[in-house]
């Protein structure tokens, strides 16, 4: 039952019944209704602050799952990067050295700054598009392997080649000399024999009796045998392969001819004094990738550390050329 209210008027000192008015419990239900709108704000407000909807727990849930995986990826890369950068230094420093083969170059391997650009690129980007550059780089670092492998599998040739690249590779002296009494003249500027000036002398003077045995100092091709009556005279080249060759000058007869094959050792001629030459004696020559080098190191076949130290000072005796 509907409560009545009465209110007690001073005018008439009677109560009487209290009428409120359409106007006023209208403003009534509309104070009312504004103040639990105001207050649903604010609850809500304070709930979306503190509390997390099913749609935020599983976007965190999400979050963190992206964070795992690329804190797994990151440390992947850095095991791989560490792993092929020595491995790339031991292919470049190490193992091509040994076999005077060309090191990869940077380009094909991604260098440090192309690496550097990669990671800049990471700064600032969203989860899942950090993941994905992530991956890239995996995969190209997995790439960069791959080109490691086939400089491995290529080395691995090279090991197998590495028997016949020693025996091939000039090594002995080209005439008997275990006195070291026969180097008249070393690699370097000398006095020209006919000359009388200073002229660059580009292989070894060897003196010996005419007819005195010329060998070949490695394993090769004969490329050239030619006879002549000037410069070095009747003269043999061999062709070592490797980016190596040897030239046997001022023969007095020669034993080979073009296009054969010669063993270390074998007989290539004999000394003479042909061509642009004082007196008999074998120039000898080594060139490696077209360039000459002095000869004087690659006698280390038949020398002991005290003969060759002996034989570097008679090779560097500023005395006269014979050719």
């Amino acid at each position: 039952m509907k409560k009545v209210k009465y209110f007690y008027n001073t005018q008439t000192l009677k109560y009487e019944k209290l009428v409120v008015s359409v106007r006023v419990k209208i403003l009534r239900i509309l104070g009312f209704l504004s103040a639990a709108i105001v207050t649903g704000i604010l609850f809500l407000s304070v709930a979306y602050r503190f509390l997390e909807s099913p749609k935020e727990k599983f976007l965190r849930q999400d979050i963190e799952s992206m964070k795992e995986e690329y804190d797994g990826l990151k440390n992947r890369m850095a095991e791989m990067k560490t792993s092929l950068d020595e491995l790339q230094h031991r292919d470049n420093e190490i193992y091509r050295v040994i076999f005077e083969a060309a090191p990869i170059a940077d380009s094909v391997r991604a260098g440090k700054s192309a690496k550097e650009e990669e990671n800049t690129e990471l700064a600032g980007k969203p989860n899942n598009e950090i993941i994905a550059a992530s991956s890239k780089m995996l995969a190209e670092l997995g790439n960069r392997m791959k080109a490691q492998q086939k400089s491995y599998l290529q080395i691995e040739d090279l090991i197998k080649n590495k028997q016949k690249m020693l025996a091939s590779i000039p090594a002995i002296q080209p005439v008997s000399n275990k006195d070291l009494d026969r180097i008249a003249s070393g690699f370097g500027y000398r006095i020209d024999p006919i000359y009388k000036t200073m002229k660059f002398h580009s292989g070894l003077d060897f003196t010996a009796p005419s007819g005195t045995p010329i060998y070949a100092t490695g394993d090769g091709t004969i490329e050239e045998a030619s006879l002549s009556d000037v410069g070095y005279g009747n003269h043999v080249v061999v062709n070592h392969g490797y980016g190596y060759k040897s030239l046997y000058g001022h023969m007095v007869r020669m034993k080979v001819k073009r296009g054969q094959q010669v063993k270390r050792g074998d007989v290539l001629g004999w000394v003479g004094s042909t061509g642009k030459s004082t007196g008999p004696h074998c120039h000898y020559e080594v060139m490696k990738n077209g360039s000459k080098v002095d000869p004087v190191y690659f006698f280390y076949n038949d020398l002991t550390p005290e003969q060759f130290d002996r034989m570097l000072k008679i090779a560097r005796s500023g005395n006269q050329s014979f050719d």
